[in-house]
């Protein structure tokens, strides 16, 4: 591209901001590319991170069919990123489900999803810290206590943080590290299981081996709990829009960008779920609880003496969730503090005018996910509420976005951006909005864990608290009544032609 073609483009996006009232002249740099934006929302969506997390449980709920939930999920979420895709090309502003809620719909509604999205997104930082310490240890045969694991998971959060801090450019290049770390991570183990370690038949994933069978429910019950391993799966989406003041074109390139992480993490979740499937040898001393760690057994049988080295590989692809997810949650809370909306406003809005990165608004999601996992040790039960709210208001704040595009449609929204789903648009969001409130009431049914009721309605409560307090604080605060962005307007900034 020449000098001059850069120039255009640029002054055409900081045109573009400018319309929707923000300056560009000293804030992010456009510094990412297409492919590091892409890593970006991939590494967040991590498959290797969310498939280990949950392979064992869903396995053990509803025996190898739970693989199938993974297509499932990626065809509902393809239908919510083709949603952001229109949104984000018509608003691309810093700081993703906030900005997008706030033209869409006002400002109590962008308050509310920016407060559920952040506190969801603290819970999930603490929760991919705290599930990558005992990789860590593996990769040098340890097993960790319960202080070890929190210092580990801190550690994580430091290396992460330090990549932040180090600037667009640099995020762009660690995301790209992880995606190719994930890829190999995943594609590769996938390939080594099917052909030298398959112990399954292909036909076992339509065979549920008696697993699930007597669960409230029967086994569809079984399998809509298990069915978790596909929603936990593919949100990260999102991330790709909220660095859109850093791509250059972002209006054209993000939408597309968010397909392609669904393309490639769906590709690579689904390949590693299936190959994980057929390389168990016994199905029922995983639903047992006799299996603990099948992934761990399969890999070790598999590689052997190279299984520290594979361990390294799903350690790289944790740490660079953390550093995407991290880079999402700074966004977001810079952009709601640079409309005024949160607490300590101006501290959170500073920005470091050498990285050109939001500083405040870095330290703040550094330091909110390291007390949480630094307040496991004295309750553990904050710690499971945490994580467990931690998806459950990801998809609450998607929907939220969803719900508003289909209410500012109905109200005469017409997108003017470069990407539009044109006649689809209506059939889409609808079918995208069933979707998504069939995923979260999924999230949140109350399943029989063994810990009595309040362990069974814990992620219930902590929703609803979640809420409450929002709520509370915004009308006791005004905070949405503070700022002079556009708000609620839901039209077109700039009407742009190809």
């Amino acid at each position: 591209m020449s000098h001059n073609s850069t120039v255009v483009e640029h002054d055409e996006d900081a045109a573009h901001l400018a319309s929707l009232g923000y300056s560009y002249d000293t804030t992010f740099k456009r510094e990412m590319s297409f492919w590091g934006n892409v890593s970006l929302g991939f590494t967040y969506l991590s498959p290797i991170a969310g498939v280990y997390s949950m392979f064992a449980i869903s396995l053990g709920q509803a025996g190898p069919p739970m693989a199938w939930a993974l297509i499932i999920a990626l065809a509902g979420q393809f239908l919510v990123a083709l949603i952001f895709g229109e949104v984000v090309s018509n608003y691309p502003v810093a700081g993703g489900v906030y900005p997008w809620s706030r033209r869409l719909w006002g400002r109590k509604w962008a308050w509310m999803n920016g407060w559920i999205y952040v506190v969801a997104l603290v819970g999930t930082l603490a929760a991919v810290a705290y599930g990558a310490a005992p990789f860590v240890a593996s990769i040098f045969g340890r097993s960790l206590d319960a202080g070890g694991t929190v210092l580990v998971a801190l550690g994580t959060l430091v290396i992460a943080t330090f990549l932040n801090f180090s600037g667009t450019r640099v995020l762009s290049i660690a995301a790209t590290v992880g995606l190719i770390a994930e890829m190999v991570g995943a594609v590769g183990i996938s390939l080594y299981l099917l052909l030298f370690h398959r112990q399954q038949d292909w036909s076992v994933v339509f065979d549920n081996q008696g697993i699930g069978d007597d669960a409230a429910g029967g086994y569809l019950g079984a399998f809509a709990a298990a069915a978790l391993i596909g929603m936990f799966a593919y949100y990260g989406f999102e991330a790709n829009g909220d660095v859109a003041e850093e791509i250059k074109d972002p209006g054209r390139k993000v939408p597309k960008a968010m397909r392609m992480t669904l393309y490639i993490g769906g590709f690579a979740a689904n390949v590693l779920v299936f190959s994980l499937v057929f390389a168990v040898p016994d199905f029922a001393a995983v639903a047992s609880g006799e299996v603990a760690d099948p992934i761990g057994e399969a890999l070790q049988n598999a590689f052997g003496p190279v299984f520290p080295l594979v361990m390294l590989v799903v350690v790289i692809a944790f740490i660079s969730c953390i550093t995407s997810l991290q880079a999402a949650a700074s966004r977001l809370v810079y952009s709601m503090a640079r409309d005024g909306f949160l607490p300590a406003s101006g501290f959170l809005a500073r920005f470091n005018e050498k990285r050109h990165v939001p500083s405040s608004a870095l330290l703040t999601a550094a330091f909110f996910p390291a007390a949480v996992v630094v307040l496991s040790l004295l309750l553990e039960d904050a710690l499971t509420a945490m994580v467990g709210f931690g998806t459950v208001g990801i998809y609450i704040g998607f929907q939220m976005v969803v719900l508003a595009a289909l209410r500012a449609r109905l109200m005469g929204w017409r997108p003017a951006g470069k990407f539009r789903l044109g006649a689809w648009a209506y059939p889409v969001n609808v079918l995208a909005l069933v979707w998504g409130i069939a995923a979260v009431l999924n999230i949140l049914w109350p399943r029989p864990t063994g810990g009595g009721w309040a362990e069974d309605y814990l992620l219930i409560m902590t929703t609803v608290g979640v809420i409450v307090v929002g709520w509370v604080y915004m009308l006791a605060s005004k905070a949405y009544a503070k700022g002079d962005a556009p708000a609620g307007d839901a039209s077109g900034p700039v009407e742009v032609v190809g």
